[in-house]
C-alpha cells in the first residue's frame, strides 16, 4: 500500500501530532496531522466518522490503514487537471495563483485564507505569480513531486 519513505513520513507526522505523545490521536490531531501531509480542507464529519470508523483509540497502525483508505478517495489526476485546465486557456501549464486563491476562496467547498497560506507555502507561485498546476496535481494523486 506504502513504500518505506511513505511510512515514514506518516510516521513522523503522527509523532509530531501526538502532543501528549501517549501513541494515540483524537479528531484534531488528525486534523494536524492530514494538514501536515497536504490535505488541507478536511471537513469535521470526515474526522468525527473517521474515529467512530476506529475499531478503538487510533494507534499508528489503525491510523496508516484509514488514511490510506482516504487517499484512495482522491480524484484521478486527469479529473484534477481538467479542473485547472479551465482556467490555463493558453494551455501553458499553469495559472495565476490570484485566479486560483480567488475561486478557492469562493466557490464549492471553500477554503479559507489559512487553507490558501498553506497550499501556497507548499506549492508556491514562481516570480511571476503563476502556479504550475500540473505539478500540483501529480502531488495530490501521487503524493510526491516530479523530477
Amino acid at each position: 500500500m506504502f513504500d518505506q519513505s511513505q511510512i515514514q513520513e506518516f510516521k513522523e507526522a503522527f509523532t509530531i501530532m501526538d502532543q501528549n505523545r501517549d501513541g494515540f490521536i483524537d479528531k484534531e490531531d488528525l486534523r494536524d496531522t492530514f494538514a501536515a501531509l497536504g490535505r488541507i480542507n478536511v471537513k469535521n464529519e470526515e474526522l468525527e466518522a473517521m474515529v467512530r470508523e476506529a475499531p478503538g483509540a487510533i494507534n499508528f497502525t489503525v491510523f496508516l490503514t484509514m488514511f490510506g483508505e482516504k487517499l484512495k478517495g482522491t480524484d484521478p489526476e486527469e479529473t484534477i487537471l481538467h479542473a485547472f485546465k479551465v482556467f490555463d486557456t493558453e494551455g501553458k501549464g499553469f495559472v495565476k495563483a490570484d485566479v486560483i486563491k480567488e475561486k478557492l476562496m469562493t466557490q464549492a467547498d471553500r477554503f479559507s485564507e489559512e487553507e490558501v497560506k498553506q497550499m501556497f507555502a507548499a506549492f508556491p507561485p514562481d516570480v511571476c505569480g503563476n502556479l504550475d498546476y500540473r505539478n500540483l496535481c501529480y502531488v495530490i494523486t501521487h503524493g510526491e513531486e516530479k523530477d
